[in-house]
């Protein structure tokens, strides 16, 4: 075996040897490129009362809110990148160029802080990385901005991510990390001992922060269901070829994936496309199965805008175009459940009410059905809760940058706190009536329904942002039956 040749550079383990030539030319004679004048990142007017107000949150002490890091897919392929939801709204940076960045909120005087984005810059021809860096290089991933333009785009004063490690070392202020989220954040505040305190402090305020959403997000949220709405009529025209498929789901999910990606970033959670007694497994994302005219698909999805606000909207569809008696019943009595739910929609209701107000419906109707065992207040008591053997779930969250937005939200504020106008979330019962389920008649058995609608909470109610979308039976087969003759 003979030495390597002087001649050869090598770069991955399984790239090819790049000769000294090669890489001197590649050096040389590259164009400027700059990002268009003026160009920033959409709803930027609203960063600095976002970054004011979490300021005002924690007086003295230094923030840090990591993006997040590429995860693994398979060997050296990354899954597609999107940073931490809490990064995103305080700098309106959502795209696949942000790994690794962090955003420190770094003390200055008794109150404010000054805001801090740590970014990598873009990879410099005067060296190889641009085109020999399979992870970050421009050549393999596409182009970064560089600092100046991070800054133009935010407003934000924009530091190399080298300089992070600086900024740990020496007499500390008072830190506080969204921890999990980049193991090497962790890791250089760990390793300097300063462990930070009260992270779940700063991860409650990052998620109510977000609960009221301003005119600019609401108009996201529409835009995301209006691109929701057109993927439902895309799914409503393919049946025909999906019934033809022996994985039916996944042509539906296809489909739907396909609007996703046109028109936003893609779908803001796992599609389900679920048909038949698939409906009955609540998070059903394996979408293998075929369809059954004689059956319903549920269909749960979302479109993602470019900025990450996600709609959230479910429709149950039967196949065939129309609905059986038994599926009719069903569906009748879940629509009722979500009327009753919207019915309690204002500011100052309890978060809980319109999830109670649905359930006492369906303990209502499945006692008139002759299903459930004890009357209907009976099983609605805390300490029975038997009608929940056929509809197991929460009616309903909380939606905007997450499907399940601002979870980490302590339950005063949230779960147990009360609606307030700008408030944005789902309506969703459901009954889901399991095929091995012994107590249901043979009729019902296998058989999935939700209905799932997104909703903002104006000053005396609610509005339903996706009533493009028909909710009834004859608007659900009308619709059908237009879509399919068109």
């Amino acid at each position: 075996m003979t030495s390597e040749s002087p001649a050869q550079v090598h770069t991955g383990s399984h790239d090819l040897p790049v000769p000294v030539a090669l890489d001197a030319f590649m050096a040389a004679d590259w164009a400027p490129s700059p990002l268009p004048a003026g160009a920033q990142v959409p709803g930027r007017a609203l960063l600095p009362d976002r970054l004011e107000r979490l300021s005002a949150r924690f007086p003295g002490e230094r923030l840090v809110i990591p993006a997040g890091t590429l995860k693994v897919r398979s060997n050296d392929t990354d899954h597609r990148f999107r940073p931490h939801s809490a990064y995103a709204w305080l700098t309106g940076l959502t795209g696949e160029e942000q790994p690794d960045h962090v955003l420190v909120l770094e003390p200055s005087g008794p109150e404010g802080h000054e805001a801090v984005l740590h970014v990598r810059p873009r990879s410099p021809r005067n060296t190889s990385d641009f085109y020999r860096d399979r992870r970050y290089g421009e050549f393999w991933v596409g182009r970064r901005p560089d600092l100046d333009e991070t800054a133009a785009l935010t407003g934000l004063r924009c530091a190399h991510l080298d300089d992070l490690a600086k900024l740990l070392t020496g007499p500390q202020p008072p830190t506080r990390l969204l921890a999990g989220v980049d193991a090497r954040v962790d890791g250089l505040l760990a390793a300097r001992s300063h462990t930070p305190a009260g992270d779940a402090e700063l991860d409650a305020a990052l998620a109510e922060l977000r609960l009221r959403k301003d005119s600019w997000e609401v108009g996201q949220l529409q835009l995301a269901v209006d691109h929701t709405t057109a993927g439902f009529e895309d799914v409503a025209r393919a049946l025909p070829d999906a019934l033809r498929h022996p994985r039916g789901e996944r042509w539906i999910e296809g489909v739907f994936q396909l609007r996703a990606r046109s028109e936003g970033n893609g779908t803001g959670y796992e599609t389900i496309a679920a048909a038949g007694a698939h409906a009955c497994v609540l998070h059903w994302i394996r979408n293998d199965g075929p369809l059954d005219p004689s059956q319903l698909l549920l269909l749960d999805a979302g479109v993602e805008t470019d900025t990450l606000y996600t709609a959230d909207i479910t429709r149950t569809l039967p196949l065939s175009g129309r609905f059986s008696p038994a599926q009719r019943d069903v569906y009748e009595l879940v629509l009722a459940a979500q009327e009753a739910a919207i019915g309690v929609l204002r500011p100052g209701a309890r978060f809980r009410d319109f999830h109670r107000e649905a359930m006492r419906v369906i303990a209502e109707g499945l006692h008139a059905w002759g299903i459930l065992p004890v009357p209907p207040e009976e099983a609605l008591a805390d300490d029975s809760g038997l009608y929940r053997r056929y509809t197991l779930c929460s009616s309903g969250h909380m939606l905007g940058i997450d499907v399940h937005d601002c979870a980490r939200a302590r339950a005063e504020t949230y779960l147990d706190g009360v609606l307030e106008e700008g408030h944005v979330l789902t309506v969703e019962p459901g009954l889901y009536l399991q095929p091995d389920d012994e107590t249901l008649p043979p009729e019902l058995r296998g058989m999935g329904v939700r209905i799932e609608d997104d909703l903002v909470i104006t000053a005396d109610g609610a509005k339903l942002l996706s009533g493009a979308l028909p909710r009834t039976v004859d608007g659900v087969e009308e619709w059908m039956a237009r879509l399919l003759d068109s």
